[in-house]
């Protein structure tokens, strides 16, 4: 197989949730965050920010407000991706237009934050810095976006853990699903993927239970059907549309 140093490290990624206690070097967390802005952003609008939390008192409302995860709190640095309008509303009202904002900004800018945090997890796992990446601040994007003072219109799509591996604690790679069921050459292949996803939950349950975990059969399937039987987080929406985005395509369910 075809092979370099970047793909190297991508293939043996895995979530770090435990650090140790060693600092990160302020050179060293430039140069990541250098490389996170040099990601692809849609016609250079660029329309994210990136927001450096090392103090422990807000690191640990923060890891509250994830829903108590505790990594929040303990990693030497987190990172808050977020999607940004608020600059671009602020150039646009210097050559005295109005920015048109809807879905299509909103998406622009969550995906230009989501291309940054990758790269800067990947610039950071070429270091031999591990990381996790932390959805469930969207939980309370409002709360969150007082705590660290986002103005109108920017909010975070996700966080980031970021620090040294405790290397006594690094978990096995988690297995993933079967390339034939998310790779598609020329269209859309809808074959078999019942099977495929029976065989991921047997891979899957195997994995859990080499931990010690002793889960249901259905190890993917099941826990997430049951999740995706319910709206997530379906207050989020409105919650946005009072911090600025003008989502209203959307529907609340």
């Amino acid at each position: 197989m075809n092979t370099n140093p970047v793909i190297d490290v991508q293939s043996k990624h895995v979530t770090i949730r435990m650090f140790t206690d060693a600092p990160l070097d302020e050179e060293m967390l430039n140069t990541i965050l250098e490389a996170g802005r040099r990601a692809p952003t849609s016609s250079n609008m660029q329309a994210y920010s990136v927001i450096v939390v090392k103090d422990p008192q807000v690191k640990k409302q923060l890891a509250v407000l994830a829903g108590n995860q505790k990594h929040v709190e303990t990693c030497p640095v987190f990172l808050a991706f977020c999607a940004d309008l608020h600059r671009l509303d602020e150039t646009c009202a210097m050559h005295e237009v109005e920015m048109s904002n809807n879905l299509e900004t909103f998406l622009i800018s969550t995906v230009d934050a989501s291309l940054v945090g990758m790269s800067v997890q990947t610039a950071a796992e070429s270091f031999g810095l591990g990381a996790v990446m932390i959805g469930a601040l969207r939980n309370s994007p409002k709360k969150v976006a007082d705590l660290l003072g986002l103005p109108r219109s920017v909010y975070v799509v996700f966080g980031m853990c970021l620090g040294w591996p405790d290397k006594t604690n690094i978990p096995p790679q988690k297995p993933r699903l079967p390339k034939e069921v998310v790779i598609h050459h020329e269209q859309y292949n809808n074959d078999n993927i019942a099977s495929s996803i029976e065989q991921y939950d047997q891979d899957l349950a195997s994995h859990y239970e080499s931990l010690g975990k002793n889960l249901s059969r259905s190890a993917w399937s099941g826990p997430l059907s049951k999740n995706l039987a319910r709206p997530l987080r379906p207050e989020g929406i409105v919650l946005l549309r009072e911090m600025g985005f003008n989502i209203n395509q959307f529907s609340d369910t």
